[in-house]
Order: structure tokens, then C-alpha cells, then sequence
């Protein structure tokens, strides 16, 4: 019969004297344990960048990018505004063109390039997630219907979701592919 102990401590005995709710973890551990790692394995591991830089930056940096992201997508509402019951053009080509660079950039920056450990955040998280706009994707959705266009609103939910699906597919892909014809410096 198995006993209901954690992995790690059939292997390493037990961590520390058992609570209410069985074994209780080291003190100052304050991450999960993995059933395959140990709580000195935690102790002993490097703190992520996260850690190094602070919560607040990397919500500020988030924070800057997001709003630029948002202005650079309210632009494009500008320049290319839809009417009431069209399709909306500029938001499907708006998501698009953000998960399209949202491809790029990953792969260039965990593939390729030792980035800076805020250009993630800024740039991914925060500026390519306030200029896609799925939340206006939503409402657009919602205004179709409204205007009795449900077709056009269905068809519109399809097309931005195998757009963006796409786009990301193809900014990966291409990415990997000129980043393969290269010369080696």
C-alpha cells in the first residue's frame, strides 16, 4: 500500500513535521514544489529576473506599453474608421498585423537574441497586447448582431480568429526561416 506522502519525500524523507494538512514545506519556501524536485532544490535556485527588477517596473514597463499600444490602435481607428454595421476592417487588420509582429518578435527574442529582460513585457505583454484588441473584436461581434448582421458578425469571429492564428504562425515561421538564411557573423 502507498503511503500518501509527496514524491520528493519518498525519496529525500520527509520535509518537516506534519500539520493539519499533512507535511508541512521548509520555512521561507514560498513557491510550489514540483512533485520531482526538492525543497533545497528551491532554496538553491536563482531568482528569476522578475525578482531582480521588481513587480512595480515590470507593471510600469506593461503599463507604457500597453498605452502606447492602445494609442497606435486608436490611430489606426483614425485613418481607417469603419462605419456602423460595415465589417470592421481595421480591427480584423489591426489583430493581424499585432499577432503577425507578436510572431516575430518571440521567436527573435527567445531564438535568437539576448534581449534586454524588460523588452518582453514591454513590447509583447504590454505594447502588442494594448494594439490587439480583442476586447473590441467582442463589441464589434456585439454591434453586428445588434444591426441584424449576424452573418457578417459570424463570419467577422471566424475571420479574425484564423487571421490572428495565422499571423502568428507565419511572423514565427518567416522569422525562423530568414533568421536561417543569414550569414554567420
Amino acid at each position: 500500500m502507498r503511503s500518501e506522502e509527496p514524491p520528493w519525500a519518498r525519496a529525500h524523507g520527509p520535509a518537516e513535521p506534519n500539520g493539519p494538512n499533512g507535511p508541512v514545506e521548509s520555512a521561507g519556501a514560498s513557491e510550489p514544489v514540483d512533485p520531482d524536485v526538492t525543497p533545497s532544490d528551491v532554496r538553491r535556485r536563482r531568482k528569476p529576473w522578475r525578482s531582480r527588477h521588481g513587480t512595480p517596473v515590470v507593471v510600469a514597463v506593461v503599463a507604457v506599453g500597453g498605452s502606447l499600444g492602445a494609442l497606435a490602435r486608436f490611430g489606426a481607428s483614425l485613418l481607417w474608421p469603419t462605419p456602423a454595421g460595415a465589417f470592421p476592417w481595421t480591427t480584423l487588420t489591426v489583430n493581424a498585423a499585432g499577432c503577425l509582429a507578436i510572431g516575430v518578435l518571440l521567436v527573435a527574442i527567445t531564438e535568437v537574441f539576448t534581449a534586454h529582460p524588460l523588452l518582453r513585457p514591454f513590447l509583447g505583454t504590454g505594447f502588442l497586447g494594448g494594439f490587439t484588441t480583442f476586447s473590441t473584436y467582442c463589441v464589434d461581434i456585439e454591434r453586428l448582431v445588434a444591426a441584424d448582421r449576424a452573418g457578417t458578425a459570424l463570419g467577422y469571429l471566424v475571420a479574425t480568429v484564423a487571421a490572428a492564428t495565422a499571423a502568428v504562425a507565419v511572423g514565427a515561421r518567416g522569422t525562423r526561416l530568414l533568421l536561417a538564411h543569414r550569414s554567420p557573423s
